[in-house]
């Protein structure tokens, strides 16, 4: 049978289960306020009865507390975190997006391309359409030709020092997660050594959580906790866990109380992706050497926003087919020759290939010091566009030599990323500048000033290391040979080679045959129509007073005669050399074929990356020729050498480069919607954005809500709590006094 005394101890057990219940509900009211707490509860269950051996079998032995546990779903953790990585990546972009937003403002307070642009191309212009031939009206041109220059320039500095702005943050971020992965791992074995004695490291897993929060926001991240066994006696519950922590789609962060970090290591000049790239992008890697990949697919947080905005390139990285290797200069280094089929590689106005890097070879790493690109023709007479990159000789960066085994494996500069980034809107500027500074270059060069001087070019592009200006020769010119089958290119090469030679014939004809039939007035001719002068005005008015003198009338005279004898000379002139230019052009015509032959004989056109051609001229090297700024006069505005100088159909043709999609097309718009194109661009990366981020937001603060009202301490509903227990615990007491005083009477009073 139980002891006297059971009751007791029942009792008791009682008040210990009350008072640990009333201490939890005091700490929980204590931490109401503390973020990442749970709500913790005691853990209670009847005590194992007592066999009495009386019929009623078993007696109660009253109360158990087994642990003071923490009230927490890890189902909405999961998802919190899940969701806590959008939020993350998306509040990077909705921020740098912003202010991309802001550089290509156009506004009266901030006046951007479209105000700049038309100040040259519509205001400008119509006041030197005025007066072709006027110095003022060309200085002003000049001038807000420059102003465009110092517009793209500053455009270009502010998203260099953006990208500059990402690729900090991305160190720093990467500093973050290094220091809260010690900080788990910290964690994670201070809650072991306390959770192997049995207990319940409640606040510490609290604090473990909080910092996956925190961690979640930076990187993707995925938990896992696994009870440890004990192989000896795989019955036996430890009490430990193995707490792992993984990230960027699975690769183990923290393992326990172990746990990797991540450094990050700046590019070399040698090692840039774009050309439009700044010096010192970080790559990141991890401790023991291996390379983390920031272009993971399955990677989210704030590393993957800012590494889509610092990397961005809308899918528009280098990549095609190598189709041959070999060696130049005389072995000393090996070379890949790559065919690509994408338009933005094809075309160079569209390239942003770094001048040298890193190309991936069928997966095997070299680096390259220098590429050509070159157009053939196939044997239906089609374009077939290639590079060939010449790999460094250095056994440092390239310790294996390039095998035929390459050939038919894919070839690759930097990664595909599916984000208008940085280099996307810095390569869209550089298309666009290219683009337009040949067709407007191309005019003027074609064109002649008033005194029958050859045009020079208006824009040009800056030297990095020197301050000379890039020349642009027709040797460079590749965009007379892209999407142009063999047969259009003779024909434009006939056209563009030999037109300035016609043009020049023709004048030399002219101008002969006018010198040739120029009669000067005689002074009797000059005398004869001065008296006709005379009286034709005394004939108007034959009471006038004031007549002109002599020298006045014979001075109108002559100027008269002379010009008169001009436009005669030059009729016979024009009728003589529109019957003689067609014997030279037929004979030129000749001629321009067997050089375009000659010129064609093996289909190849070939530029390399350090040639004088546009692909280097990008929007922060953009400028005016010197030249031109230095004597805005020489300024071509006609085309005709021996043209009158009122002509102006070179400018209405550079006027027309505005508007007129034929003249110059950028993404089938014409050129004076750049910023539509580009700032739809930009406009809709900023709305999708601010779109998704506010909708993860607020789907965080849904999860959120919904967490807390689980693992949350409810201050109504502590206070209910406190009540309950404090009734418990009375109760135990009033049972403890009336035992007591059973126990008085039975002891003293009954002597026993």
């Amino acid at each position: 049978m139980p002891s006297t005394f059971f009751g007791l101890t029942i009792a008791y057990s009682g008040l210990l289960a009350s008072n640990a219940a009333q201490n939890t509900a005091a700490n929980n009211i204590a931490n109401v306020e503390t973020k990442g707490y749970s709500r913790q509860q005691v853990k209670q269950q009847a005590a194992n009865a007592l066999r009495v051996f009386q019929k009623y079998g078993c007696a109660g032995a009253g109360v158990e507390t087994l642990a003071i546990e923490q009230i927490r779903d890890e189902f909405y953790d999961t998802r919190y975190w899940n969701n806590n990585a959008n939020v993350g990546e998306y509040s990077e972009k909705q921020y740098y997006m912003t202010m991309i937003e802001d550089y290509f403002d156009d506004s009266a307070l901030s006046p951007g391309f479209k105000t700049i642009f038309d100040q040259m191309m519509i205001t400008g212009m119509e006041e030197l359409l005025k007066n072709p031939n006027d110095a003022t009206a060309k200085s002003q041109l000049v001038g807000y030709a420059s102003s465009l220059s110092t517009y793209f320039n500053n455009l270009a500095g502010n998203m260099e020092k953006l990208q500059k702005d990402v690729n900090q943050e991305l160190k720093l971020k990467v500093e973050e997660l290094n220091s809260l992965a010690g900080e788990i791992a910290t964690l994670n074995k201070q809650i072991n050594t306390i959770e192997l004695t049995g207990a319940k490291a409640n606040e510490l897993r609290d604090r473990r959580a909080l910092l996956v929060d925190q961690l979640s926001q930076i990187v993707d991240v995925e938990v896992t906790e696994i009870p440890i066994q004990d192989t000896n006696n795989p019955d036996r519950v430890t009490g430990a866990n193995r707490y792992m922590v993984k990230i960027a789609g699975g690769q183990i962060l923290v393992d326990g109380n172990e746990y990797k970090e991540l450094e990050c290591v700046a590019r070399t000049n040698y090692e840039k992706v774009n050309q439009t790239d700044i010096d010192g992008l970080y790559d990141v890697y991890w401790a023991d050497g291996q390379k983390f990949n920031l272009y993971n697919a399955a990677m989210g947080g704030a590393l993957r926003g800012l590494v889509e905005m610092r990397d961005g390139n809308n899918n528009e990285n280098f990549n095609g087919l190598i189709v041959g290797v070999g060696t130049a200069n005389g072995g000393a280094n090996d070379t890949v020759t790559i065919q690509v089929g994408q338009d933005y590689l094809q075309d160079l106005n569209k390239l942003n290939l770094a001048e040298k890097g890193i190309i991936n070879l069928g997966n095997q790493e070299f680096y390259f010091d220098s590429w050509e690109y070159t157009i053939s023709y196939d044997e239906k007479g089609e374009p077939v566009y290639r590079y060939t990159f010449t790999l460094s000789a250095e056994k440092e960066l390239n310790p294996q030599r390039i095998t035929n085994d390459r050939v038919g494996k894919t070839a690759n500069v930097g990664t595909s990323l599916d984000y208008q980034g940085i280099p996307y809107y810095m390569s869209q500027m550089n298309e666009w500048l290219r683009t337009f500074s040949q067709k407007f270059n191309d005019i003027l060069t074609s064109g002649y000033t008033a005194d029958g001087t050859k045009g020079i070019p208006l824009f040009s592009a800056n030297h990095a290391v020197d301050a000379e200006q890039f020349d642009f020769p027709d040797a460079g010119r590749y965009d007379r040979y892209y999407g142009k089958t063999k047969d259009e290119v003779k024909a434009s090469f006939q056209e563009k080679f030999y037109e300035g030679l016609v043009s020049a014939k023709y004048q030399e004809l002219f101008q002969d045959k006018k010198n040739e039939v120029y009669q000067e007035p005689e002074e009797a001719q000059i005398q004869a129509r001065a008296d006709q002068l005379k009286q034709e005005l005394l004939a108007k008015d034959p009471d006038v007073t004031k007549l002109p003198t002599d020298e006045e009338l014979k001075a109108q005279a002559e100027t008269e005669l002379k010009n008169q004898a001009t436009l005669d000379a030059e009729k016979i002139a024009k009728e003589y050399a529109d019957e003689e230019i067609q014997n030279y052009t037929d004979d030129l015509q000749k001629q321009a074929e067997e050089d375009a032959e000659n010129v064609l004989a093996e289909g190849v056109f070939t530029v390399s990356v350090s040639d004088d051609s546009y692909y280097r001229m990008t929007a922060m090297n953009f400028d005016i020729l010197a030249a031109m700024e230095l004597d805005p006069g020489r300024m071509a505005n006609r085309y005709g050498q021996g043209d009158g100088v009122e002509q102006s159909d070179l400018l209405k043709d550079l006027r027309l480069l505005a508007t007129d999609k034929e003249a110059m097309s950028f993404r089938g718009c014409s050129a004076s919607e750049f910023l539509q194109c580009v700032l739809s661009d930009v406009a809709l990366n900023a709305q999708r954005a601010n779109t998704f981020y506010q909708s993860y937001t607020d789907m965080a603060g849904t999860i959120d809500v919904r967490r807390v009202s689980i693992s949350g301490v409810d201050e109504d509903e502590e206070a209910v709590s406190l009540v309950k227990y404090q009734h418990g615990y009375n109760l135990a007491c009033q049972m403890i006094q009336t035992l007591s005083e059973m126990y008085d009477r039975l002891i003293l009073e009954t002597g026993v």
